[in-house]
């Protein structure tokens, strides 16, 4: 009886030892994927840059109180040659301003803003604004921009993956695979207010980086009841140089208005961590840890 308590004893405590070591594993595992995103967390500020200036007579105007508030105007925006834009752009950063943040392909977020175009009206000149994820590099499929259009009434997703006609003014609305809820969004009108919304996470379904767009709390859908577009195996915003993610303002040129303006008010800025760990902590649970966790070993 002594000898076979002792090795009841000593089986338990391999067991635990052996235990204890996954757990370990597992906990070390979800821990870097939890690592792996927290970046995201470290965004507190926005840089503002003028990005295209074909008009260089006008004169640009910026309000940054982020997160709160940004305002992105331009005044003036005439010239006597047809044609050309002009292009304000603030991005997310982590280090006051001083640049930047550079996404790499784990930094999964959840972001929105609230978004108010207004300016001269003129259908025929140029007037939007919305999400850029500009992607120099192209390894998602060039610059993504999910906008809404003063001049036409467009609400659109383009760019990255994917084209997604949100409203009616937009081509090749409705789309086949509809919307979540259905009905899409009204065409824009200049002065009114859209909720934003672009997620970029994991795809629980195929594992593969993919994109979220929204407006007004309508989903995008890829295909009936799939909100995801996936970016391909081991496809995200990582390259040379790395792709940056904010809004922007832009605005065409009217020869024959010297008053043209407009203004782009981005408020309520939002952006945190989505809460998905990496493809790899899917991995090890999938080769069965858990099961081995709580095997019993026979005596």
């Amino acid at each position: 009886m002594i000898q076979f308590n002792k090795q009841l004893k000593d089986s338990t405590m391999n067991s635990l030892q052996r235990y204890t070591c996954k757990a370990t594993i597992i906990g070390l595992c979800l821990a870097a994927a939890s690592g792996a995103y927290a970046q995201v967390g470290s965004i507190n500020s926005v840089i503002i840059s003028h990005a295209f200036n074909d008009i260089p007579g006008a004169t640009p105007a910026y309000g940054n109180g982020y997160p709160g508030l940004i305002s992105l105007s331009e005044y003036g925006v005439s010239k006597p040659a047809s044609g050309g834009i002009n292009r304000d752009v603030w991005y997310f950063s982590n280090n006051g301003g001083a640049s930047a943040y550079r996404f790499q392909n784990n930094d999964y977020f959840n972001a929105s803003f609230t978004l108010t175009l207004t300016g001269s009206g003129t259908p025929s000149v140029d007037l939007e604004a919305g999400w850029l994820f500009h992607n120099p590099s192209g390894s998602i499929g060039g610059d993504l921009q999910s906008i809404v259009i003063g001049g036409n009434g467009a609400v659109v997703q383009f760019g990255g993956p994917s084209y997604y006609p949100f409203s009616p003014a937009a081509g090749g609305y409705p789309p086949a695979a509809g919307s979540s809820p259905p009905g899409g969004v009204p065409n824009y009108t200049l002065g009114a207010t859209y909720l934003m919304g672009l997620n970029y996470v994991l795809d629980p379904n195929t594992g593969m980086n993919a994109f979220e767009y929204s407006v007004n709390g309508v989903f995008a859908l890829s295909s009936p009841g799939n909100p995801y577009f996936d970016l391909g195996p081991g496809a995200g915003p990582t390259g040379s140089p790395a792709s940056t993610l904010g809004g922007y303002f832009q605005i065409g040129n009217d020869p024959n208005n010297p008053n043209n303006f407009g203004t782009a008010i981005f408020g309520n800025i939002s952006i945190v961590p989505a809460p998905v760990p990496e493809p790899s902590a899917f991995a090890l649970l999938g080769l069965g840890i858990v099961s081995l966790l709580f095997r019993r070993r026979r005596i």
